[in-house]
């Protein structure tokens, strides 16, 4: 088969689409990210969102959020959990390590406001560490900072979760909240259209309940607790465009007009759910974006719903542009290389008088320096994926790989039920094993200190051909 090319007819970038630099306060995420990337020749579903108790919006306000930039000469800021009081301090909910824990940022702006609204969402970019901090239901109590939650991910990663580091922000699908944003700086940036796929929610009779359909799809790595609530057909994580054809002639607002193309082009990804909008897509707090400054507009809020009964799931793609203008092979199988493990969580000292802790943003099981062996084990399973697209099928092959430092060393039993299927004994640095997966699959880890300094483990279980 000829690889895909661009059709002459494409809507392809303008050249100042591509300047600045991936990864970026201004421009977040890698080149290949599918924040980033567009799909080719699209194919579309055919359900159609549903009207609901109000009009679709582009909005910022107070279920988005703000993007604030640290400095490094900021100020290290703790956050504790709600709840906390003078006496008694409770950590921060983490989902991706399993744990709640006092949160200390290393550089916090002062210009930090939280979104106004229950979900409380503030995006913290650390040019530094480049690291994006996101948090939900944050807000000043008692003189101090508060979160309910709290997830970190990579300013130049991919903006979604992966299957071992399943939950990197504040949204529903474990993203930023600032992922997918219309920001400040391009909404007058004289582009066509944003260069990079949007940010929507949908509302209950839109999104599928988990049961019929999937609440959640790749690359989303989780939903709404309460999916069975829902009563439509869109997963949580999916692309939904504009087809090629839809007539944006009569659109003259030339905000709406940028947002029509960009939903042509790029599409945006359903990351969180709403209450009543049929879609709200969503803008970075105090742009001054506003599609309606004179009150209320028939026009605009008609326009709206022709872009809802527009708007189409992407099913498939032959191919995917990035922002460098690359074409890249669509994904055949969502889980391709990707790391189902992860070293979080319920560890405890079998042996030895060593120390040794979860790392949650190196991802790895970490030992202070010792000159005896020391041996921690896992084996509640919470290092095993819980994203339900990523899970190995039962009689498919995976391989185990160890990444190790200082002498340090992993070993993984498996278990099917009650009865262990497989052991790889312990593994150095390097070392691969391949196992058939079994049915009702769990896994313990048993990870071995080195013995001379500090030493780190951590390991890689990925599908194998």
């Amino acid at each position: 088969m000829a690889p895909a090319t661009e059709p002459s007819s494409a809507q392809a970038p303008s050249s100042s689409a591509r300047d600045g630099v991936f990864g970026t306060y201004l421009r977040p995420y890698a080149a290949n990210s599918l924040w980033n990337s567009r799909p080719l020749n699209p194919v579309f579903g055919t359900w159609e969102i549903p009207k609901s108790s109000y009009f679709p919006t582009v909005a910022s306000g107070a279920y988005s959020t703000g993007v604030f930039l640290a400095a490094a000469t900021d100020s290290p800021m703790t956050v504790v959990g709600t709840g906390s009081t003078e006496t008694n301090t409770v950590g921060v909910a983490d989902p991706d390590s399993g744990t709640k824990r006092v949160i200390t940022l290393p550089r916090w702006p002062a210009t930090v406001l939280p979104a106004s609204g229950s979900d409380g969402h503030a995006d913290i970019v650390d040019p530094v560490t480049n690291i994006v901090h996101s948090f939900w239901q944050l807000k000043q109590q008692n003189g101090r900072w508060t979160a309910a939650m709290y997830s970190w991910s990579k300013l130049g990663g991919t903006g979604w979760g992966d299957p071992s580091h399943y939950y990197q922000g504040a949204r529903a699908v474990g993203i930023p909240a600032s992922a997918g944003l219309i920001r400040k700086h391009e909404i007058k940036d004289g582009l066509a259209a944003y260069p990079h796929a949007l940010a929507m929610s949908l509302t209950f009779n839109a999104l599928a309940d988990g049961v019929s359909n999937p609440a959640y799809v790749f690359p989303a790595t989780a939903a709404d607790n309460s999916a069975s609530a829902n009563t439509g057909t869109i997963p949580q994580g999916s692309l939904l465009m504009l087809p090629p054809n839809f007539d944006s002639s009569a659109i003259v607002n030339p905000d709406l007009k940028k947002i029509v193309e960009t939903l042509k082009l790029y599409g945006a990804y359903v990351v969180d759910r709403n209450t009543g909008t049929p879609f709200v897509i969503y803008v970075e707090n105090d742009a001054g974006f506003n599609l309606m400054p004179k009150g209320w507009d028939n026009s605009i809020a008609d326009q709206l719903d022709k872009i809802r009964a527009s708007l189409r799931q992407v099913t498939s793609a032959q191919a995917w542009v990035d922002g460098n203008g690359d074409i890249r092979a669509a994904r055949s199988a969502t889980q391709q290389s990707m790391n189902i493990l992860s070293m979080r969580g319920g560890w405890y000292r079998q042996s030895g008088t060593g120390t040794g802790d979860y790392d949650p943003i190196a991802q790895n099981f970490s030992f202070a320096a010792t000159t005896t062996s020391t041996v921690y084990v896992n084996a509640n399973n919470t290092g095993l994926t819980p994203v339900k697209w990523a899970r190995p099928e039962a009689g498919t092959y995976v391989n185990f790989t160890v990444r190790a430092t200082g002498g340090a060393r992993l070993r993984l039993q498996v278990k099917s039920g009650n009865t262990f299927t497989h052991d790889t004994w312990d593994l150095v640095d390097g070392k691969s094993v391949r196992i058939l997966w079994p049915a009702n699959a769990s896994m313990v880890l048993i990870a071995t200190s080195g013995t001379n300094g500090p030493s780190t483990v951590k390991a890689e279980l990925v599908p194998s051909t």
